[in-house]
């Protein structure tokens, strides 16, 4: 993109001004750190020129908005046009308590739902289990059967809203009951609109909330992707994750790297059972983490969409752009929230806001200032919510499609980040593809070392925490907070009670017999899964017969 001859001189001059400019200026007033570095440890020059991307090209490496490689862009003008899902993570308690919180966000502004489980509902267990105890509504909301899901719905029309929900080993069963819900709403399947997040490779790696081994959850995942493909063609049947594999400590290169070999499992997985790429792949989302280094996460999403579309084309031989095309929902760091100073965490969202919207999101989550302590209030929500509004109409940024291209260091990031990615997936390869290196414990260790590595550097304050480890004052404890009340546990206790004694428990167990025998087959789950749903099996008989055929992970240690 620069002639020799200019980046000569330019290499000449550079080197005249820290000579002559630079080394005095040092002398007088030394530079506050002996090393800069990004948020995930990497150093970071003085300053970057032409020199730092001299090899790049234009159309190759950049291009425009809505064309390969979408460096600058999943679509053309961008929020010119649109602008991204302002999406709000919630749920909690019981269902009729979510929905107040989903309707309320509605009259926010919030353009898309964002559903949260509780932890029993994510590992496929009622709330009357034994190990449910102490857990039913905590994190999220509790999910017991398509009775509870009809009322976290109620009064939401689903041909009007899109929603994602935050599920994963039981993904097949929770879709079952939104499609469920449609369909008494009179809104069919092919009318749905939203995303399950349904990336189980992540969840060896970094959260823990798997039920079945890794060959089962594949095949589960590949089902869906062929059922939606059919009858649900306007959901995004996965959102392969980062975010998580970022909570846990992992780098930026991290974070694109292992994400996208999940994604190859992913897209390797369903052209082995038989699928087209691009019959599946256009529906295929991502789910970045946004930190507070700005312009290395900017850099990271336009990383990541580059390397995206290279590996569909290359790889995989797609034809179709749509399957190009890499649309990621953004969530702000939730592990950099502080429980000091929680005020202080409205100015970190606002940044890792920005760096979304810089790097080109299709949806964003904004988190709430009070996350660190507990569930978020009402208040916090719509601060958090209001973040994103101020952002899209007051800050300026979505005038222009990907406004700091061009910048040297912005470009020269970009480069940085997807030749470190590309590094990891292949070593990722060499080891046999993301399930083996899982198995292995290969990823997992690699995210504990940066883990390790970032909180000796909080602690021996070579990296600073505004209120943590720098900037301390006396506070008094939180207060206001909110409390999910512990008779929620019983509530559901007696509505499963109520369900079982009035459902037709025969027609229940058929539906459950004939589940079954369809795991222990090769027909798709899907429509088994769906009938034994509608007529109201719970979540955890569901599961149970999965887990009977498919059994149970064993995570793996690392020694």
């Amino acid at each position: 993109m620069y002639d020799k001859e200019k980046l000569d001189q330019i290499k000449k001059s550079k080197k005249d001004w820290e000579e002559k400019v630079v080394n005095k200026t040092l002398e007088k007033y030394p530079e506050r750190l002996e090393e800069f570095k990004t948020g995930s440890g990497d150093e970071i020059d003085r300053l970057y020129t032409p020199e730092d991307i001299e090899d790049i090209d234009y159309k190759e490496d950049l291009g425009y908005p809505g064309k390969y490689p979408y460096t600058r862009g999943a679509q053309p003008t961008m929020y010119r046009g649109r602008l991204w899902t302002m999406r709000m993570y919630a749920g909690f308690a019981t269902a009729e308590e979510s929905n107040k919180r989903y309707k309320y966000l509605i009259e926010q502004g919030s353009k898309g739902l964002s559903v949260a489980f509780d932890l029993p509902t994510q590992i496929g267990y009622d709330s009357d289990h034994d190990l449910s105890a102490g857990e039913v509504g905590k994190v999220g909301v509790a999910i017991d059967s398509l009775a509870d899901m009809e009322i976290l719905f109620d009064g939401i029309p689903l041909d009007k809203v899109s929603t994602s929900m935050t599920i994963n080993a039981p993904a097949s069963v929770l879709l079952a009951m939104y499609i469920a819900v449609g369909e008494k709403q009179g809104v069919s399947s092919d009318k749905l609109r939203g995303t399950i997040q349904n990336d189980i490779l992540k969840e060896y790696i970094a959260r823990g909330t798997y039920i079945f081994p890794t060959e089962p959850s594949m095949r589960l995942i590949t089902d869906i992707f062929d059922y939606c493909s059919k009858h649900v063609p306007k959901w995004n049947t996965i959102s392969i994750s980062g975010y998580h594999i970022r909570e846990a400590g992992s780098t930026a290169a991290q974070e694109v790297g292992f994400t996208l070999a999940d994604g190859i499992a992913y897209v390797d997985a369903a052209i082995k059972t038989g699928l087209d790429v691009d019959a599946f792949a256009p529906r295929l989302s991502f789910f970045f983490n946004a930190h507070n280094d700005l312009l290395e996460e900017v850099a990271k999403f336009r990383a990541a969409r580059r390397l995206w579309a290279k590996i569909m084309k290359e790889r995989f031989k797609a034809k179709s752009e749509a399957s190009m095309r890499l649309k990621f929902h953004t969530q702000t760091g939730g592990s950099t929230l502080t429980a000091q100073q929680p005020d202080n965490n409205i100015v970190r969202v606002a940044i890792q806001t920005l760096a979304a919207v810089l790097g080109g999101t299709q949806s964003l989550h904004t988190n709430s200032k009070d996350e660190a302590l507990a569930l978020p209030t009402e208040d916090s929500v719509r601060i958090a919510l209001r973040t994103q509004q101020i952002v899209a109409h007051e800050s300026g940024v979505t005038n222009t499609v990907d406004p700091l291209a061009g910048s040297y260091y912005i470009e020269a990031k970009t480069n940085e980040i997807e030749q470190e990615a590309m590094k990891y997936i292949n070593k990722i390869d060499e080891l046999g593809g993301a399930p083996r290196a899982i198995d292995i414990g290969y990823i997992q260790q690699e995210i504990m070392d940066s883990a390790y590595i970032h909180q000796k550097e909080v602690e021996g304050d070579k990296r600073i925490v505004v209120g943590v480890n720098k900037y301390k004052i006396e506070e008094e404890p939180p207060s206001d907070l909110l409390k999910v009340d512990p008779a929620v546990e019983n509530l559901q206790k007696k509505k499963l009670d109520d369900l079982r004694a009035k459902r037709d428990n025969n027609a229940v167990m058929e539906k459950l017999e004939n589940l079954g025998k369809a795991c222990s087959s090769d027909e798709n789950v899907m429509p088994y899964i769906l009938d034994a749903v509608k007529a109201y099996a719970t979540l955890g008989e569901i599961c149970g017969v999965m887990r009977e055929i498919f059994g149970e992970y064993e995570q793996s240690v690392r020694l």
